[in-house]
């Protein structure tokens, strides 16, 4: 069933995801396979927005918690998020189960995607730590921003997916195994060279400054950008570059990068090169983080939060940086003594990387395991 992606079953009337209410559908029917009926109890909403809401729900058939992400449907067109979705499979990408429509009396369409649930939001735990006047743990810093990067990884190489809105809000943890998931696809889109798209897309504190230029022939380094300002923020314990509005966000920038020069500007839009900014000099990274940051983390966010997008670090480097060299130790641990949850169980996001980065980013513990999985799988163990 779980793997069952494809449903097309309009449902019930007044389907209006209220506490208690059940949604039925039917799943399966394609190449000979039996129908099955598949029932969700739907439990309580965790999340609205402008696209609708998510609620948690629970599966009557075999009890498992999910959550359903349900928009309203235009019937003209096809719904980008669930096109995008069926094409990701990553450990750190939440994973669509399947989807079914519904309609209310009032004949509105809406689309349910059935979705794996994960309990907590970084934003969330950000806000557990500083209601506590506590800083996040660095061992936490590292396993979230990892998987943050190890899920961009494979969104950009293999699925040439851009999220275009990253933030904490839109990354889910499991407070047990610490696991991470990238979330909310509603903003993401296959970016194509050449086409243009829109530059009024992602959440104000974590937009890369070439969208404030009002940049259209934007690359996936606007996502980079977003995770730098999610990792300055997992360090700080507060938003980098809080901006009130989106020139207020730009002088946010500017107090910490310094005033952009004309050639990073002209990277960043081409078309903006007769600006007239208060010359200011960039504030020292050293300077913006307390003083025992470990160094490794001051140079992560100096490579990731750039002006030019094109001397962004990618995903993949990021992931090799020495600040995550911890995660990579043979005997490395959860603070309370449990395994780290799979880091180095990579997909198809390797295939394109240097041999050099790939010997960087599976340590040689992991390489020593799969070698003898290899032997194992010939059949020879001599």
């Amino acid at each position: 069933m779980a793997d069952d992606k494809e449903m097309s079953a309009p449902v019930m009337d007044g389907n209006d995801a209220v506490t208690g209410h059940i949604i039925s559908t039917t799943i399966g029917g394609k190449n000979g396979e039996p129908k099955q009926t598949v029932s969700y109890m739907a439990e309580r909403v965790v999340g609205t927005g402008s696209f609708g809401i998510v609620f948690q729900a629970k599966c009557l058939e075999n009890g498992e918690t999910v959550a359903i992400k349900k928009v309203l449907q235009d019937r003209r067109y096809k719904n980008r998020e669930l096109q995008l979705m069926r094409t990701l499979d990553h450990p750190n990408v939440v994973c669509l189960k399947h989807c079914f429509y519904s309609t209310t009396s009032k004949d509105e369409l809406f689309l349910n995607l059935v979705m794996e649930y994960v309990p907590e939001t970084m934003y969330r735990v950000l806000k557990h730590y500083s209601n506590m006047n506590q800083r996040m743990p660095l061992i936490y810093v590292k396993l979230y921003t990892y998987q943050v990067f190890r899920g961009l990884a494979y969104m950009h190489t293999v699925a040439g997916v851009c999220h275009r809105d990253l933030k904490p809000q839109n990354v889910l943890v499991d407070p047990l195994t610490h696991q991470v998931k990238i979330c909310d696809f509603g903003s993401a889109k296959v970016l194509v060279k050449g086409e243009a798209n829109i530059s009024y897309i992602c959440s104000r504190f974590y937009r890369a400054p070439e969208l404030i230029f009002g940049a259209t022939e934007y690359t996936t380094s606007i996502d980079i950008w977003s995770a730098g300002c999610v990792l300055a923020e997992l360090l700080l314990g507060q938003p980098l570059f809080p901006g009130e509005n989106a020139v207020d966000q730009l002088v946010e920038i500017i107090k910490v990068l310094g005033t952009p020069t004309r050639e990073e500007i002209r990277c960043m839009n081409p078309n903006y090169t007769d600006f007239r900014f208060p010359q200011i000099k960039a504030h020292p990274w050293h300077k913006v983080f307390h003083k025992r940051m470990p160094p490794e983390a001051i140079d992560l966010a100096s490579r990731l939060l750039q002006y030019s997008p094109s001397l962004r670090c990618t995903a993949l480097e990021a992931c090799a940086h020495p600040f995550f060299d911890e995660l990579r130790e043979p005997n490395a641990r959860l603070p309370n003594g449990r395994p780290l949850p799979p880091l180095f169980n990579f997909k198809q996001e390797l295939s394109g990387a240097s041999p050099d980065l790939v010997n960087r980013l599976i340590p040689d513990h992991i390489k020593r395991q799969m070698g003898m999985h290899l032997f194992a799988s010939h059949g020879d163990m001599t």
